[in-house]
Formats: C-alpha cells, structure tokens, sequence
C-alpha cells in the first residue's frame, strides 16, 4: 500500500481493497484510490471533499509506502 500526501491537498491511499466501519456499519469501498482529508474542513469526512482548495489549505507533498 502507498500512502501520498499531495501539496496542499488530501492523502491519497492506493488500496486493493478497503472496509469503511463508521458508527458500527461496515460498507466495502469499491475504490482502488481513497483520497482522505487533511485539511480538517471536509464535509464528507474521513474522506475529501476538495474544501482544502476554498480553505486554501497548505501543506507540503510526501510519500509513504508500507512493505
């Protein structure tokens, strides 16, 4: 799994598969990217919703990869 932290934006997960459990429900997500906010202003959370553009939320890129 790859973990990107991209400039000024969400973390981007590269999953082959992924389980949501939110409020004891589990929902498999069909997504092979997941994009979660970082900026904290999301509406939509954990996931992004592109209000770190409004927010103008920065924050430098990184990457981590899991072996």
């Amino acid at each position: 799994m790859k973990i990107s932290a991209k400039a000024n934006g969400p973390l981007l997960m590269e999953v082959s598969s992924a389980m949501l459990i939110k409020n004891g429900q589990e929902k498999e997500l069909n997504a092979k990217m997941i994009a979660l906010c970082r900026c904290g202003h999301s509406q939509n959370k954990p996931f992004c919703d592109g209000s770190h553009k409004k927010e103008q939320f920065k924050a430098e890129p990184c990457e981590i990869i899991l072996r």
